[in-house]
């Protein structure tokens, strides 16, 4: 007597062959779209409120945040940061990798659909800053919250 057993296919290979090329078609459709340089994101929500924001390190570790057109402190974030010194870090990296010096000063801008981008103009990067969770978003958001009526904060349509 024979133990061996013989189990089917579970899958019939035509079906198996056609998965595969339905994973091939998918592959070579986003390689196509990758390739042809085509922006595959939405367009953003015009902006509302920008305001242009220098940051330096506070000698008790923390970050001032200085605005740029009046030259007067609106911020000092105390401690490390977390989120917000991480996305400047980054921005700052870029600068440093294209020589860049720290004069300039970034764009935080608020859009018409709630959403936070901050912008460096040096280097074109930016951070969609919602993409980060509304807890770390809020980071940069109190930065707009906390102009007055009287700040320079420009306001475009």
């Amino acid at each position: 007597m024979s133990n061996a057993h013989t189990h089917p296919d579970p899958l019939p290979r035509g079906l198996l062959m056609a998965m595969a090329a339905l994973v091939l078609v998918a592959l070579a459709g986003v390689s196509a779209v990758r390739l042809s340089g085509v922006a595959v994101r939405a367009p953003d929500a015009g902006t509302v409120l920008s305001r242009s924001l220098k940051f330096s390190d506070a000698s008790d570790g923390g970050v001032l945040v200085i605005d740029a057109r009046s030259g007067q402190q609106v911020a000092h974030v105390q401690g490390e940061g977390g989120f917000l010194r991480g996305a400047l870090r980054v921005m700052a990296r870029e600068r440093r990798m294209r020589g860049l010096g720290g004069e300039a000063p970034f764009e935080l801008l608020g859009r018409a659909d709630g959403r936070l981008t901050l912008l460096d103009p040096a280097t074109g990067q930016r951070i969609d800053l919602e993409a980060f969770g509304p807890t770390n978003a809020g980071a940069f958001a109190d930065l707009l919250r906390s102009a007055s009526p009287s700040d320079p904060i420009r306001s475009t349509p």
